[in-house]
Order: structure tokens, then sequence, then C-alpha cells
């Protein structure tokens, strides 16, 4: 993953648009490639056919999300820590009027998704997982054999206790206060930052107070 680790990050701060532009980073290659975009205001993307879903999410400004599906034209606006899951096979364009940055992974067809996400709706991460006292709620989003998205809700005092996993992650912490532990350092993490865990590098999570955050994993 073409991302740095050890660190906390953010990834709207550090994808700023440039006047009058569109700028693409790619973060990640595979079968669920990962990007990185940052659009000026008043730019576009032209929408496009593709044989995938593509999962954007939303880290800063206000993003239209628009396109062609059945012959019926749609748009969406989506603001900061919202996501959709757009259609395959249809046409699909992103513009904006104020600038924006987001973060966009590749979902396939064969991918098994949870039904609660319908391709074209709108989705706020932080509102779908609950907080439950003395608990941590997970919800897988999208998996298959080489990649999983989650979002998880921890409640004060809760946390995942050190591992290595089995390939490299991004965080987004949705809301609240966490600590990560990397490497046997802790990095404090707030709603809106980012942080990438490289593959078997050990971490841990802790809740400091009630704390969400989403984790893209990849296994390629």
């Amino acid at each position: 993953m073409n991302e740095k680790t050890g660190t906390v990050f953010s990834i709207a701060k550090e994808n700023q648009p440039a006047a009058g532009c569109t700028i693409s980073k790619e973060v990640h290659r595979g079968n669920n490639s990962i990007f990185y975009f940052s659009l000026a205001e008043n730019t576009d993307i032209s929408a496009e056919i593709f044989p995938y879903h593509k999962l954007i999410l939303v880290q800063d400004g206000t993003l239209t999300v628009y396109g062609r599906h059945e012959r019926e034209e749609w748009e969406a606006v989506l603001n900061a820590g919202e996501f959709i899951l757009t259609e395959t096979d249809a046409a699909v364009g992103m513009k904006t009027d104020t600038g924006a940055v987001y973060a966009e992974t590749e979902i396939r067809k064969e991918d098994s998704m949870n039904s609660v996400i319908k391709a074209g709706e709108v989705f706020k991460l932080a509102e779908l997982v609950p907080y439950q006292d003395g608990k941590i709620v997970n919800m897988d989003i999208v998996h298959n054999r080489t990649m999983k998205f989650v979002v998880m809700a921890f409640s004060e005092g809760t946390g995942l206790s050190e591992h290595a996993a089995p390939g490299e992650a991004l965080v987004f912490a949705l809301d609240g206060d966490g600590i990560i532990g990397y490497e046997g350092k802790e990095y404090p993490i707030h709603a809106g930052e980012n942080f990438h865990f490289a593959k078997g590098g050990m971490h841990s999570v802790t809740a400091k107070g009630k704390f969400k955050m989403a984790l893209l994993l990849t296994l390629e």
C-alpha cells in the first residue's frame, strides 16, 4: 500500500486539491484497487461505465456523484463522512462546486456485500453501527478473499488487544477519540484522521471514551 506507516495522518489534509485540477493517487493495486481523488471547486470527472462497483468515501468537502442507470439519470450529494456504493455497468461521474477529497475502492460484482448496503444510497459510516455499553460492535460492509471493509464501534473502556494482521490495513477514525498502539508506541487518533498498519505490524486499538472507526484490510 502506497501510504506511510507508524504515524497518524489525514487523507483530507494531505491530498488538498490544486486550483482547476482533478488529482488521483493510487494507494493500492489489486483486485480491489484503492485511490485517493482530489477535485478542485467547479471540476468534474466525466461519467463512464465500469464493470464494478465504486465504494466512494468522502473525506472533505461536498461531492456530487451522478450518472445514468437503466435510462434514468440520477445524482447523490455526499458530505465528509458519507459514502456511496455505485451501480455496476452504469455510467458514473463525480463533480463538485466547493472542492472535495475522497477515497475510492473498486468492489467486484462477486464480492460479498452486507444486505444493509444498497447501491445508489448515501450512508454515513459512523451511523451504521450503534454503541453498546461494554461491547464492541462490528459490521462487515464488504469482503472477499483479498479484502475486508468493516465498521466498528467501541464503548468506553473497550479495545482490541495487540495482534498482527495478515495484510495491510487503512484506518478511518469516524467518531470520538482512540489510541492506536503500533510497534510498541501509542498514537492518539481523532475523528477525521487515518492510520496505516503494515502487513504483520503489531497493533492494538483502545477507545478513549466512545470511539468508532472503519478498517479497510487488503490481503494481497
